[in-house]
């Protein structure tokens, strides 16, 4: 079951745009659970500045196979240029509660 579940990370640049996202992503059942984290200072080299921003990071829990479709609606959604979109594979977790994301995220309403 835990290769079944995937992490999806992004960061988004309000609290308003995170909302929006995860609402849809679990309306449309492509997402469990989408958790929203307090904003961040991120730091990163872009077009050879070193650039600042206020960030708001999402932690989007997924069934592996229904990945392709969140990052697809990821990018369809995001405001950034180049989101970061992230899957981190699930190695081990509560048996029931992995199982309820599979479920969830089979886009079966």
């Amino acid at each position: 079951m835990p290769a079944d579940v995937v992490l999806v990370l992004t960061q988004v640049p309000d609290r308003a745009a995170a909302e929006a996202l995860a609402r849809t992503l679990i309306e449309s059942r492509l997402a469990a659970c989408v958790s929203i984290g307090a904003p961040v200072d991120s730091l990163y080299h872009w077009r050879g500045q070193i650039e600042k921003a206020k960030e708001t990071p999402i932690v989007i829990k997924t069934a592996a196979a229904r990945y392709a479709a969140v990052e697809a609606a990821i990018r369809a959604r995001h405001p950034y240029e180049l989101p970061e979109i992230l899957a981190v594979p699930v190695t081990g977790g509560h048996a029931p509660y992995l199982g309820w994301v599979v479920d969830e995220a089979s886009g079966v309403p």
